[in-house]
């Protein structure tokens, strides 16, 4: 998986506390998210979806009451994003728009509040020292797991986790219980690649098999393309970059298998930040009821991941 975002403290910052969050963004549920995704335009190149439409989200004037009165007197919701992991957040084909469902929920969130968004493009590792002074948000795939919530508010609204593709019908007759010796794509940097695949083969070549031939590409883009030629027999991603991908390759690839070490993600607000925490989980909640959550998701091909339920700072697995 490679998700993660978090949020500094508003206006007084210890610089010891700015580099613990800071060290905190490294520690991305994969090693691509932490490098801004390693060419993450993943499946996508560089197409994208039809954007969801704020206008169709009404505004809600009892949560929209609660907005800070900071944020209320800009009339802007301000948002710091790594737009470079298609299709969560990306730059579109005009290579400056950021698009994707991330930027969408942002943009929903605004709507309901009765604010306009302004999502800017930020280094992976700058997101969180900034929360406060420049973003009012953090809204970038982040993990939520032990370490950032020390340091920040996190509001779930979305579990990613590894999954597995192969070609339509499954050709190749691939099985995960027969992996030695197979031909398996994956994006550099990734968790898949380390330690997944590289436990996998080891448990191959310690029981006398043939090692697993793992293909490491630096863009997902290209690891998709050799499984849609079939010159590998099977490609592991995060959940999102798999989902995304069977939709952009209209039906030439299936998904393989359950997905596995699910993660729940979070939107992130500064930890001194409690009240605007809880507005934007009341936020999500209202558009998980609404419907229009689940609009977003649909619309880039990953509903697999909604959750039923947005909390403020749950308990990780781990």
């Amino acid at each position: 998986m490679m998700f993660n975002r978090s949020l500094l403290g508003s206006t007084k910052v210890k610089t010891a506390a700015v580099l613990a969050i800071g060290a905190l963004a490294l520690t991305a549920c994969t090693n691509a998210s932490d490098t801004a995704g390693n060419g993450a335009q993943a499946s996508s190149g560089s197409s994208s979806a039809p954007s969801f439409d704020p206008s169709s989200v009404q505004k809600d004037d009892a949560l929209a009451a609660k907005v800070p009165a900071a944020i209320k007197a800009k009339g802007t919701l301000t948002v710091g994003s790594d737009t470079s992991y298609a299709p969560a957040e990306f730059l579109g084909a005009d290579g400056q728009t950021p698009v994707g469902y991330d930027v969408d929920i942002a943009k929903a969130i605004g709507a309901t509040l009765g604010l306009k968004v302004q999502v800017q493009t930020a280094e992976f590792t700058g997101i969180l020292p900034a929360l406060g002074p420049k973003y009012d948000l953090g809204i970038s795939s982040f993990t939520i797991n032990k370490d950032r919530l020390a340091a920040v508010n996190l509001v779930s609204y979305f579990n990613a986790g590894t999954s597995w593709a192969v070609q339509k019908g499954n050709p190749k007759n691939f099985s995960l219980d027969d992996i030695c010796g197979r031909s398996i794509g994956v994006q550099t940097g990734t968790t898949q690649e380390d330690p997944d695949l590289k436990t996998r083969s080891k448990k191959c070549t310690d029981a006398g098999k043939k090692a697993i031939d793992v293909v490491t590409l630096k863009n997902q883009t290209d690891v998709t393309t050799r499984l849609v030629n079939g010159s590998i027999d099977a490609m592991a991603a995060d959940s999102p970059i798999i989902a995304y991908a069977l939709q952009q390759t209209n039906g030439q690839l299936e998904k393989f298998g359950d997905t596995y070490d699910s993660a729940p993600e979070g939107i992130a607000v500064a930890k001194s930040d409690t009240a605007l925490a809880s507005l934007i989980q009341e936020t999500v909640n209202k558009l998980i009821a609404d419907g229009d959550y689940k609009k977003i998701l649909d619309g880039w091909g990953n509903s697999d991941g909604a959750v039923t339920k947005s909390e403020l700072n749950p308990t990780p697995a781990s």
